[in-house]
């Protein structure tokens, strides 16, 4: 296969994954309608099991559970605790409490805060720019927070803000535990997958109380989530990445999904998106762009 060829390839599975994880805002806001926080995770959890299994025992390196080394389980035990488990369980909520537009904003602020947790995780040094770029980014959340009303800070669910805000310190996270683990990727996400729903059922232990089966609105909602936002998306993004001669081209690419999400959040969703939410999302994106301009700068 060619440069050229294996390149826009790369281009249409990342934008392909792009699409998908643009849907997952106004999918997850519907299906709430239908199920309860708990139940829909359950469901999104056990979809997104299956799925990439097949995917992962069908690929070049399956997993082999009765190979699986300690130091794999270990990793995956605490990767799991907060993605799926922890994550999603506060996300729901987020989305629970907020209009579809705030809780897929604020969340998107993981990168932001992945650069706050670099410093006493992976030990590097922060630069003024990094540090602008978490005020520009900040700022972007005061605006969508306020609905753009900056001066009585008045906002429309403060456990709301805190709970979208929290589920991207808790992905930040998970996002270093995986960078620092060299697994093969379907094979490492399905082992933290399988433990998310491990603590799910001690979840469901402890409070004394399974979800009630959904209807099928809430069932098939679910199990889009759990194809779309947890498993096979995943696998095609890491395709892309392979293919593509700069990572950094395929990955400018994610920048498209925040807004395409705000489409499919008007039209699907029915909000009326917000001129504030708006330019809270180009303060967000545009401290983002400044920190990764700033990373490629050092490192050149």
């Amino acid at each position: 296969m060619s440069q050229g060829i294996q390149q826009q390839k790369a281009y249409s599975l990342a934008l392909l994954a792009v699409f998908f994880w643009s849907t997952i805002g106004s999918a997850l806001k519907i299906t709430l309608r239908y199920t309860s926080i708990d139940g829909m995770l359950l469901w999104t959890v056990s979809s997104g099991i299956i799925v990439l299994l097949i995917f992962n025992q069908f690929g070049k390196v399956p997993l082999r559970f009765k190979h699986l080394s300690v130091r794999a389980l270990v990793s995956s035990s605490i990767m799991g605790f907060f993605n799926p488990f922890l994550y999603y369980l506060i996300l729901f909520k987020a989305y629970e409490l907020l209009e579809a537009q705030e809780a897929s904003t604020l969340n998107y602020t993981w990168p932001i805060v992945l650069v706050l947790l670099s410093i006493p995780f992976l030990k590097q040094k922060i630069h003024w720019q990094a540090i602008l770029s978490v005020f520009i980014s900040f700022f972007g959340i005061i605006v969508i927070s306020t609905h753009g009303h900056l001066w009585n800070l008045h906002f429309s669910s403060p456990l709301g803000v805190l709970l979208a805000v929290g589920s991207a310190l808790f992905w930040a996270i998970y996002w270093i535990l995986n960078m620092r683990d060299k697994r093969e990727a379907s094979a490492k996400i399905l082992l933290n997958l399988i433990f998310g729903l491990l603590y799910l059922v001690i979840y469901f232990q402890v409070i004394g109380k399974w979800p009630a089966l959904p209807s099928w609105q809430g069932i098939l909602g679910s199990v889009y989530i759990g194809i779309f936002e947890m498993s096979i998306t995943f696998v095609i993004w890491m395709q892309a990445l392979n293919f593509s001669r700069d990572t950094a081209k395929v990955s400018n690419l994610m920048y498209l999904s925040p807004f395409l999400g705000l489409v499919w959040i008007h039209f699907a969703v029915g909000e009326d998106i917000r001129f504030s939410t708006l330019i809270g999302l180009l303060f967000i994106v545009g401290g983002i762009v400044l920190q990764r301009l700033t990373d490629r700068q050092i490192s050149a």
